[in-house]
């Protein structure tokens, strides 16, 4: 189901936003782009967003913005500057080859400045924030879509439902004639032969064509389509199998068929299955 969802706030040295999008995918499949600073806290982003979203491609995004003129972090600290330049030497002696530090590799060493930990952690305290903002927008609007694609899909019920109540009358006088007609066709072959054989033969292939089972069991699983829609929730893979079993039941009522009536009706069906799966992709 697709998705968007964003959420911004400002601090003292600048700006952060946070998107949320997402775009159909059976299964749940995270994306994250963001900066250094932020990347601490993708288990947890990755853990929030599994507890609310089952299914979609989606990919988290976390910006910051610098404000203009803003304050930059204080002195580095002396005491661990000089042990770090002490280490880099030795190293330096000892693999001649190897790259010295950067300069912005030293700032950016653990509690080399002080203020800027401090800094770090509240603005991954604020993402966290947008994350639940975010996710709860997110979800209201993948509701609000999937509110209307229930609509599409229950159209589709409606559409079986009628095909089964014009079919349902019809059963019994499509088997008995089709009885009649098989009947006649076999005496005229196999004429002089056993009648009453005959007549117990046509029977039994004529109870094997009754649709009746069928009819009952698409109407059975067109009642669940009803009440997991109405339920909410996540729903998107009971359906995928209510859609595997209504397509099963189609198809053995077009092998059952005796009739170009039932093989449209199959058909028909098969159409209107395959219109509801479509949709199904797009729901959680």
């Amino acid at each position: 189901m697709t998705g968007f969802a964003s959420a911004s706030a400002s601090l003292a040295n600048g700006a952060i936003s946070l998107e949320l999008r997402a775009v159909n995918s059976r299964f749940l499949d995270l994306s994250f782009r963001m900066a250094e600073d932020f990347r601490v806290l993708e288990p947890a982003i990755r853990e929030r967003i599994n507890d609310q979203v089952k299914r979609g491609k989606l990919e988290c995004r976390i910006n910051f913005t610098a404000k203009e003129g803003g304050l930059l972090p204080g002195e580095p600290n002396a005491a661990m500057l000089e042990q770090l330049i002490r280490l880099a030497d030795t190293v330096t002696k000892a693999i001649p080859e190897s790259r010295p530090l950067s300069v912005a590799e030293i700032l950016r060493w653990p509690g080399m400045l002080g203020e800027a930990a401090n800094l770090a952690e509240e603005m991954q305290a604020v993402a966290l924030t947008l994350l639940s903002s975010a996710l709860k927008d997110f979800n209201a609007s993948r509701a609000q879509e999937g509110s209307k694609l229930a609509e599409i899909i229950l159209q589709r019920v409606n559409a079986m439902r009628a095909l089964i109540a014009g079919l349902r009358p019809r059963t019994a006088d499509i088997v008995a004639a089709f009885r009649e007609k098989i009947s006649r066709r076999m005496e005229e072959i196999l004429q002089g032969s056993d009648h009453e054989r005959i007549h117990q033969e046509v029977a039994l292939f004529a109870q094997k064509v009754d649709v009746d089972e069928e009819l009952d069991r698409l109407s059975t699983h067109l009642d669940e389509v009803e009440r997991v829609l109405k339920q909410g929730g996540a729903a998107g893979k009971r359906l995928d199998f209510l859609m595997q079993e209504l397509n099963r039941e189609a198809n053995t009522l077009g092998s059952k068929a005796v009739v170009m009536e039932l093989s449209q009706t199959s058909v028909e069906m098969k159409v209107l299955i395959e219109q509801m799966r479509e949709q199904i992709q797009n729901i959680e």
